[in-house]
């Protein structure tokens, strides 16, 4: 199984291509699609879809998993964030990737262990995790990385989960 995972953002989308085979996890691509702040939204925004469609095509992922919207204090901070990842889940949408959607919680307990873990807790265990010779940059690209992580690691008790409820 390939699962792409992507973290959005306006300035700096981070994806990730992860590989499970035979219980190993391999990173396959990995990379940021980067906007420049004095270049319109609309322009932006169609930057982030044509190179994340861009890597739906060349790595063709079973799945991809999205980081869920985390709204704190910063409203305009979340607006952003919430367009790219729109876009995000239009790419893939009109590449027929279904997408699956995990908490901030939810990813850090996959790959750490431990749900408050900070960036650099998330970036050491991708790096030991995938086997890299060095953490992912940007913190973007970690992050995308520990989101198809997450799901690799989730998805077979899902998938599960699924099967007992339809037998019950």
């Amino acid at each position: 199984m390939i699962v792409l995972g992507i973290d959005p953002g306006t300035a700096i989308t981070g994806y990730g291509l992860v590989r499970e085979e035979g219980g190993a996890l391999t990173c396959v691509r990995m990379g940021a699609v980067l906007t420049r702040p004095d270049i319109p939204l609309p322009a932006r925004l169609s930057k982030i879809y044509r190179e994340l469609s861009e890597v739906i095509a060349d790595g063709r992922p079973d799945c991809a998993s999205v980081e869920q919207l985390f709204f704190n204090t910063n409203a305009k901070s979340a607006l952003a964030v919430g367009h790219a990842r729109g876009v995000a889940l239009l790419a893939c949408a009109n590449s027929e990737v279904p997408v699956v959607e995990y908490t901030p919680l939810q990813v850090k307990l996959a790959v750490s262990g431990y749900g408050r873990a900070d960036k650099k807790q998330i970036q050491s265990m991708v790096k030991l995790l995938l086997r890299l010779d060095a953490e992912p940059r940007p913190d973007d690209v970690a992050d995308a990385l520990a989101i198809a992580i997450c799901h690799l690691n989730s998805a077979p008790y899902q998938a599960h989960a699924m099967r007992d409820g339809d037998q019950a």
